[in-house]
């Protein structure tokens, strides 16, 4: 669990060691502020992969499904922090794809899975692998792709400050890696 006393105490010692006072009027709050603020935008540290595959695992029977099936759902807006500098990842997009396998997750659920995942210290790289295993699980399907698209503030605020600068991920499961139509179909 995310420890909110310990983290309002090094949000205090970081402001000491940034020069300023804790202490001054507008300061006061701050690693309260913060430490609230931390415990929303990582709650996704709090659970593996299979915990929130259980959470968000409602399936329903499959209607008349085949082989040629997919769900696609696309643009599912997200955010994240990245765990090198600890700095924003935003104006994410992300598509999911699956195959359903005589059951189908509620749309909502995808949502949510790639809202979890993100609420953690991350790689774009490794977003798109934890939402592909909760997927896998989840939906009892191997046939998994998530794409991913990205700007990171460790690019455009800071170091070269490049602010057209996006990172395009893909990650491919199943029959994604050898069926070219299916990938197709799914990057749309």
């Amino acid at each position: 669990m995310i420890d909110t006393q310990a983290i309002k105490e090094h949000i205090k010692g970081i402001l000491i060691a940034l020069g300023d006072d804790p202490n001054r009027e507008g300061l006061q709050d701050t690693p309260e502020r913060v430490a609230k603020m931390y415990q929303e935008v990582f709650e996704g540290m709090n659970y593996t992969n299979e915990e929130i595959a259980q959470m968000f695992g409602k399936t329903f029977e499959a209607p008349d499904s085949d082989s040629d099936d997919l769900v696609v759902v696309r643009d599912i807006e997200a955010f994240s922090y990245c765990e090198h500098h600890m700095a924003l990842m935003y104006d994410m997009k992300i598509t999911v794809a699956y195959v359903p396998k005589g059951k189908v997750l509620g749309l909502s659920k995808i949502a949510r899975i790639a809202e979890m995942v993100a609420k953690r210290l991350q790689l774009q790289e490794r977003i798109g692998s934890d939402i592909a295993q909760i997927m896998q699980i989840a939906t009892g399907s191997e046939d998994v792709a998530v794409f991913i698209e990205a700007s990171h503030s460790c690019m455009t605020a800071r170091g070269i400050k490049n602010t057209q600068a996006k990172t395009y991920t893909t990650k491919l499961c199943g029959r994604f890696k050898t069926d070219s139509n299916l990938y197709l179909r799914a990057k749309g």
